[in-house]
């Protein structure tokens, strides 16, 4: 069965996601990836310009489902963010090599770029909420660069040998420098809960007047 243009692509992403997975990123050539895929190599360059469009598109075929997941949701600002940092943590720590590939320096991923995005959308909501103590870029880039610097301090370690309180650790030092403490509803004074409401309101009428 001859397959679609789509249908290929999708055979070619989940065949260099497997050879990423097994060998890491410096087995992922076009010729490696063609042949796995039992294609010959100038097959790939109809859907690839070159190696570094491959990577990307193989870095955004595994990183979708994780990205989707990552959607910002309702509720608590704050255990959302934590919702985010924990998905981070799973995520690098299953995937090492598409990791690394993300986080290499000097390199710009869609994939990467679209998960700061969920970032900041989650920070955002905290600022909102009135419990950020910095500024939203602060913020963002201290607990991206806390995640990823978790994650990658985690890999160099085997399994076995990893702290699961560093990651921890970390994560309430960064909420410590980028949280106020949660706001707490305003109470009535005593003596103005006795007033009525026409008195609190003429009250309030004074208290505006320069």
């Amino acid at each position: 069965m001859v397959k679609s243009r789509s249908e290929t692509q999708a055979h070619i992403l989940e065949t260099a996601a497997r050879l990423l997975d097994d060998e890491g990123a410096a087995a992922l050539t076009i010729r490696a990836v063609a042949g796995a895929a039992g294609l010959q190599a100038p097959a790939l360059y109809r859907f690839f310009e070159d190696k570094d469009a491959l990577l990307d598109a193989v870095a955004e075929h595994v990183f979708a489902t994780y990205v989707a997941g990552k959607a910002v949701a309702p509720g608590d600002p704050v255990a959302d963010l934590r919702a985010g940092w924990d998905a981070h943590l799973g995520f690098g720590l299953a995937n090492a090599s598409l990791f690394a590939l993300l986080v290499t320096p000097g390199r710009t991923s869609p994939a990467a770029e679209a998960g700061l995005a969920v970032l900041r959308a989650r920070v955002h909501r905290i600022a909102e909420a009135g419990r950020l103590r910095v500024p939203e870029p602060l913020a963002v880039e201290l607990v991206h660069a806390a995640g990823t610097g978790a994650v990658l301090t985690l890999l160099a370690r085997a399994p076995a040998d990893r702290d699961p309180g560093l990651a921890e650790t970390m994560y309430e030092a960064v909420l410590a420098r980028i949280l106020t403490d949660a706001p707490r509803p305003a109470a009535t004074p005593p003596e103005l809960s006795k007033l009525t409401g026409a008195e609190r309101a003429l009250l309030a009428e004074w208290l505006d007047r320069d």
